[in-house]
């Protein structure tokens, strides 16, 4: 099982990089329009998309795909990777250097490996997770095969926090912590994996957004807070995941939900 997870991680790291290069190239230089819910896509997304999901279909017979950009359906499948080509295509699209590539490995439904490089800054991120599955997986998270950790420090107006655009009602009198909007939802939550934030929100992430960034969080010792109490995974087969947000809190340590939450009761 060892060369498997091996097999894994090099096609995450070599597929993500090589399409990461490229993006490079188009970064602060495209056209962006809106889809239906809001948010936009540019032809640098749709090219990463099909690029990425060229390289599974050649490397991963019989896995199935969940991407933002393509097939929305969960798949009848016991592997499954769940894409997100470009997530902060805004940031891309305005010339902001903070968006990446986000890609999560499902078995029978929940992550188990996650994978996110974001060619601006550097940094790849990516982390194993077993939780129930029963499988043997390589254990911890990871940045640039660095381990990383959750921070342990008390809430502080020294720490911070971060927000989506649309979780700023949380910003209230009394607020524990200093409050940074990163435009990024993965990357939000991976800065909480790192330790070098104390907790985020996101209103409205999909599927795509969270399922390379869930096993990382939970590698390195994270909480993850469903805020609609309902469970995000299994996926489950047949079941489309194109319009269905899943608002989450992350905190570094499960002890820190209670000061946090008073603040999110207008996003559950």
């Amino acid at each position: 099982m060892t060369d498997f997870w091996t097999t894994i991680l090099d096609f995450a790291a070599t597929t993500s990089q090589r399409v990461g290069a490229q993006l490079m190239q188009d970064f602060g230089q495209v056209q962006a329009s809106q889809k239906a819910d809001g948010s936009l896509v540019t032809q640098a997304d749709k090219w990463a998309d099909r690029e990425i999901q060229d390289a599974i279909a050649s490397n991963f017979n019989g896995y199935g795909i969940l991407s933002e950009e393509g097939e929305t359906i969960f798949p009848e499948a016991e592997w499954c990777w769940v894409i997100d080509p470009l997530d902060g295509t805004t940031n891309f699209t305005r010339g902001i250097p903070i968006w990446g590539i986000s890609l999560g490995l499902l078995y029978r439904g929940t992550p188990v490996f996650g994978y996110v490089h974001l060619p601006p800054l550097g940094q790849s991120f990516h982390g194993f997770w077993a939780g129930d599955s029963g499988l043997a997986t390589p254990t911890g998270a990871f940045l640039n095969h660095h381990p990383i950790h959750v921070s342990k420090d008390a809430a502080s107006k020294n720490h911070f926090f971060n927000l989506c655009s649309r979780s700023t009602s949380v910003m209230q009198p009394g607020f524990p912590c200093k409050i940074r909007m990163l435009g990024v939802a993965s990357y939000n939550f991976l800065t909480v994996a790192a330790g070098a934030v104390l907790g985020g929100v996101e209103a409205t992430p999909k599927i795509w957004d969270l399922a390379g960034a869930w096993v990382i969080l939970h590698a390195a010792g994270g909480t993850w807070v469903e805020l609609r109490s309902q469970s995000i995974f299994p996926l489950l087969p047949g079941k489309d995941y194109s319009n269905i947000s899943f608002p989450s809190l992350v905190v570094s340590r499960r002890e820190l939900t209670s000061v946090f939450q008073p603040f999110l009761e207008s996003l559950k």
